[in-house]
Order: structure tokens, then C-alpha cells, then sequence
């Protein structure tokens, strides 16, 4: 597919703003054709996302977005805080342990442990074992944002419809209860409209967050001064934002022009593809405001960009201040490069050594 790639952040803007000339419906959809063995098993276990949030628009969209967005009210994300910060010095306390032994990888002691958990408090559901939903989380990013050759797609397609298949069943088990599933049922959606955004908001609101994480602990163990800053009560927040300006987990977005349409002077046919790069672009005046856009922009924003940015900075503190006593070790990690995600695979830290 040849993407009209849109970098100027006002642009960007643009785009998001313009509802009726840019679609969001290939936001959702596999960057490579799916082979039909793929698909074959994707429909066995009744695979289906109809546009309900990040790929639909009107009505549908509004309401679904009004039932989600009271569950990610400013008050209820400001009051995960001290969840946040317990957790993280939880899991810092057990990765300090495991640092006695040798090298620790932060992405997989710390980082992904915080986000399903403050998810599932939030939202209601309960979620599996951070394994399996890790495991289930990164074969669906490859799958949809990634170019997989058909022998993995088939690998991914069997993880997403075992992934599928354990949504439908606690989506069918949510009707009548208080969950975020259990309100989405009650504002009239289907089941299928109900696995579909469950299906992308169990990642997006957990896994973007994790790899989030891992970025920001990477970068500021890069600069030693600044761990100490950190560890010494320093806020986490200048270094959260750099990094959502500059190279956030999500860094790009797509749309689709449903007629013809002109974009910054470039005529765009019925049918092009575009790629909004969210971060990278801005210049450096841009002001503090310039980290937003990676998180979209409009009637698209992501309604757990609050959320995602306090989870960082709490968690970035407070490992520093758990662990104040670290630094890189090993090679240059390797990163998940997909089309629409990035993170550094790997934080791999040991204890600074002490002089005799």
C-alpha cells in the first residue's frame, strides 16, 4: 500500500479535524492483505470488528465515546495515583531482589505489569495473567500494524482468535453487570460491537502504556544526571512529554479519503490512504502543548491519554526512587518497529558498581 505520509503537525491537525474528508476507517484494518488461511481462522472463532470507536463516526461514535469516556473521567484517572506509585514500588522492590543476581530487564519487571492492572480497576473486567495477555497484545499489534509473511500471519491469526475467543466469552458473561462491557451492552450495542472495541481498547489502554513505559525508562537511564534528579524527587513530567512529542508508543495514525479532496496543496483521489505521523515534526517552539498530538486530535482523541501520561510519570518516579542506584547494561536493545507502534523491546539495567 503507498500511504500519502503527512508529517507538518498543523496538517495533522487538519486532517483529524476534517471528520468528513479523512476517514477513520482504515484505522483498524491489517496493513498487509490477510492471506485466506488467515482469515479461515480468524472465522472460526467468529472474528469480527464492526467500526464502533476508533474506526466509526456519527452517532454511534458519539455515544460510545460519551459511555467509555465515564469510566476515564479526569477524577477517576487523578485518583489512580497512589495506586500507580504502590505498585510500581512493588514491583521495583522484587526487581531490586532479582538485581543482586545480575541484570534486570525493567520493560518486563516493571512496566508491563502497572497498566493491565490499573486497567482492570477502572473498567470492571477482570483480565488473564499478564503473560498470556501480553503474548496476546504484542501478535495483534504485528498482525494489524506489522508486514508478516502469510506462515506467521497464520501463527498471529491463531493468537488473536484465541485472544477473540476468551473477549466474546467475558463480553457475553458482562450483560447486566457494572463493567465497561456490561454499560456498553446496556446503551443498546451488539455483542460483535462490544468484542470489537474491547478487542483494541484492552490494548490500547494496557499495552501502548507498557511500551510507553519501557521508552521513557530507556531514555532517562541514558542520561545519569538526570536518573539522579529523579531518584532525588524530581518530576518525571518534562521527560514523559519529550518523549510523546518525539517518539511516542503510538507515532503514527491512519485515514482514508472517501472522495476526492485536497490536502496543503496536494490534490488526494477517493480511495488514498494516509499516514499522520504524530510526533517528531515539531519544531522546537513549539511549547509545551506539543507532546498532545500523540495522542490525536479532535473527535479521535484518545480518551486515556490522561491516564497514560500519569501512569508513565508516577512510574518512571518511582522506580528511580526505588532504584536510584542503576544504569544500561548489555547491548542497544532491539525495538518492536510496526507501523503505528515502537518501543524498545528490552530495558536491561544493572547496579551501579561501588567504588572499594
Amino acid at each position: 500500500m503507498n500511504y500519502h505520509v503527512v508529517q507538518d503537525p498543523e496538517q495533522v491537525r487538519e486532517v483529524l479535524r476534517r471528520v468528513e474528508d479523512f476517514l477513520p476507517t482504515n484505522a483498524l484494518t491489517s496493513v498487509v492483505p490477510l492471506s485466506p488461511a488467515a482469515l479461515r481462522v480468524l472465522s472460526r472463532s467468529r472474528f469480527a470488528l464492526p467500526p464502533v470507536l476508533a474506526s466509526a463516526t456519527g452517532d454511534l461514535h458519539r455515544k460510545v465515546r460519551s459511555v467509555v469516556a465515564g469510566f476515564f473521567s479526569p477524577a477517576k484517572v487523578a485518583a489512580v495515583g497512589p495506586r500507580v506509585r504502590e505498585l510500581t514500588r512493588k514491583h521495583a522492590a522484587a526487581a531490586a531482589a532479582d538485581l543482586a543476581a545480575g541484570p534486570v530487564d525493567l520493560a518486563d519487571a516493571i512496566a508491563r505489569h502497572i497498566p493491565p492492572v490499573i486497567m482492570q480497576e477502572l473498567t470492571g473486567f477482570a483480565l488473564p495473567e499478564p503473560e498470556v495477555l501480553k503474548r496476546w497484545s504484542r501478535d495483534s499489534l504485528e498482525l494489524f500494524w506489522g508486514w508478516p509473511e502469510p506462515d506467521r500471519q497464520l501463527e498471529l491469526a491463531a493468537t488473536a482468535a484465541e485472544f477473540y475467543t476468551w473477549l466474546r466469552a467475558s463480553v457475553l458473561a458482562s450483560r447486566g453487570d457494572d463493567s465497561l462491557f456490561g454499560a456498553l451492552h446496556a446503551a443498546g450495542l451488539s455483542t460483535a460491537e462490544v468484542c470489537s472495541l474491547g478487542y483494541f481498547l484492552l490494548i490500547a489502554g494496557q499495552e501502548t502504556t507498557a511500551l510507553l513505559i519501557g521508552t521513557v525508562l530507556y531514555r532517562a537511564l541514558q542520561d545519569s544526571e538526570g536518573w539522579r534528579r529523579l531518584a532525588a524527587g524530581g518530576s518525571g513530567t518534562p521527560l514523559v512529554r519529550s518523549v510523546l512529542a518525539t517518539e511516542p508508543s503510538v507515532h503514527t495514525w491512519r485515514r482514508a479519503c472517501p472522495q476526492d479532496t485536497v490536502l496543503g496543496g496536494t490534490k488526494l483521489p477517493a480511495g488514498a490512504e494516509i499516514v499522520l505521523e504524530l510526533a517528531g515534526h515539531h519544531p522546537e517552539d513549539a511549547g509545551p502543548s506539543a507532546y498532545s498530538l500523540s495522542f490525536g486530535y479532535g473527535l479521535h482523541r484518545c480518551l486515556g491519554a490522561r491516564l497514560a501520561e500519569l501512569e508513565t510519570v508516577l512510574a518512571v518516579e518511582e522506580t528511580a526512587r526505588t532504584l536510584p542506584e542503576l544504569r544500561l547494561a548489555g547491548s542497544e536493545p532491539q525495538w518492536l518497529r510496526l507501523l503505528s507502534f515502537q518501543a524498545p523491546l528490552t530495558v536491561t539495567v544493572a547496579l551501579e558498581p561501588h567504588e572499594s
